[in-house]
């Protein structure tokens, strides 16, 4: 059931919401997003060595083309966006080789000229496969996307215990019991108002608690206002403000095989969001979202921003408010626009520590592998084949999270693949799934009551 009470015929994804309502919530959902769209310019911006002013710009453009891209995604144009509640933003498999290009440029002046063009072309690439890609759609059932979802929860947990620790891994307070506390607080805020409070209170519980949780922290000593008080009022993100895009073709073929890799991604978000809407995205809607990815990313570098892609945590939020409406992501994205335009309104959100972050993202992650494990349990896990399936697949795509330098001795390259749990999970389960449930049709299945329990024979079964 909606939160909402939807015009009658209107599905909840198109529903317009009272402006105030479609204000806050659209605001909630750029709170969850904001940190993992700034932390990919600002990790590339450092290692380039930009002046504070400049990363400011960078940061700013990437809100900026964040907000363009929501929209294509959610609004669309033509043949263009998924038109599902649907968030786009930096994505941050691109940090590792975008820093890989950074350290081989000797003239650091060119290494973001150099990742724009790659950009580019990778984006236009894309934007020409997402026909094709989408076709793999028939290969995602339950199992498998079920599958997905979970491990897109799971790969999400850690970045919110890494927010909870504090700003700064190498500082000598990382971890500190203050910190954890402020995560801990955060996160029983959120609870305690889901739980006692309803209606427009309850769906926006996420921005309250980390409202309240910032106003706890202050007299911990770690809500800084300074990014406030430092932000110009108002700013635009030229275009080519760091020049031209160059077109080197090992920078290409890097961004080409993230392009692959966030597409991927794009595809289980969509299935995943999808499932949770109650709009099962089919190829036609696939295709749309892939294009809306793609040519997002190769205008982005116009503006000055990065590849972009959807981020999964906002599929939690969803998931969590049960607000449906794709206009809310919408107005989330034209409050991204202004804060690209308005970097002082950008600074606002900057002023929410981390630990209140992370103890708000724990909620909101683990609401995307609880709707994952709710597909799951529609997947016919009285199959042994599916039980082996969910089995190994989540087992790989976990691999990156519980021993991330599991994959040291192979290539750079391949790394931007493997170290992405939620890729090879993919990746295993569309694999296992043709293996078990498509290849020798007629074959016996067998169904177990128990993963650990000898399976029984069950004759003339079909697969799916």
């Amino acid at each position: 059931m909606s939160a909402t009470c939807p015009v009658e015929g209107t599905h909840p994804v198109d529903e317009k919401l009272p402006a105030l309502k479609m204000a806050t919530t659209g605001l909630q959902h750029v709170a969850a997003m904001y940190a993992g769209v700034v932390a990919p310019p600002l990790i590339v911006g450092a290692a380039i060595g930009l002046s504070a002013t400049d990363l400011t710009f960078l940061t700013g453009a990437c809100l900026f083309t964040a907000g363009l891209a929501t929209f294509l995604q959610t609004l669309g144009v033509w043949k263009i966006g998924a038109r599902l509640p649907f968030v786009n933003g930096v994505t941050f498999a691109g940090v590792a080789p975008m820093t890989a290009v950074v350290a081989s440029t000797k003239d650091k002046t060119d290494a973001l000229p150099i990742i724009y063009g790659a950009v580019i072309v990778a984006g236009l690439l894309g934007f020409l496969a997402a026909p094709i890609f989408c076709k793999a759609v028939r290969f995602f059932p339950p199992v498998v996307t079920g599958t997905v979802i979970t491990l897109i929860g799971v790969s999400l947990l850690p970045v919110a215990f890494g927010w909870a620790q504090g700003p700064d891994p190498a500082a000598e307070d990382y971890g500190s019991a203050d910190y954890l506390t402020l995560a801990a607080v955060t996160l029983l805020l959120v609870l305690l108002l889901r739980r006692f409070t309803r209606g427009f209170v309850k769906q926006i519980a996420v921005l309250l608690g980390m409202v309240a949780g910032t106003l706890v922290a202050i007299p911990f000593g770690v809500t800084d206002f300074g990014p406030v008080a430092d932000a110009d009022v108002i700013g635009f993100p030229t275009p080519f403000h760091f020049g031209a895009p160059q077109f080197h073709l090992a920078a290409i073929l890097s961004l080409c095989v993230v392009m692959v890799v966030s597409m991927t991604e794009s595809t289980a978000d969509m299935l995943a969001l999808g499932e949770i809407v109650e709009r099962p995205a089919d190829e036609r809607t696939i295709a749309a979202g892939l294009r809306a990815d793609t040519l997002g990313s190769a205008l982005s570098p116009l503006f000055n921003g990065f590849m972009c892609s959807a981020f999964a945590q906002n599929i939690g939020l969803v998931a969590m408010t049960r607000i449906r409406s794709r206009y809310v992501v919408a107005a989330g994205g034209g409050f991204l626009v202004l804060m690209g335009l308005c970097p002082m309104a950008a600074s606002l959100i900057a002023v929410v520590p981390r630990p209140v972050l992370g103890g708000a993202g724990v909620v909101l992650f683990g609401s995307v592998a609880a709707s994952g494990i709710q597909t799951l349990v529609k997947a016919g896990l009285d199959k042994d084949n599916n039980v082996l399936i969910v089995a190994v697949s989540l087992a790989v795509g976990i691999i990156p999270i519980t021993a991330p330098e599991f994959y040291h001795a192979f290539p750079e390259t391949a790394r931007i693949v493997l170290d992405s749990g939620i890729s090879t999970g993919c990746v295993a389960a569309v694999a296992l799934n043709l293996v078990f449930n498509h290849l020798g049709k007629g074959r016996d299945a067998q169904e177990v009551t128990h993963p650990m329990e000898a399976p029984a024979m069950v004759h003339a079964v079909p697969h799916e």
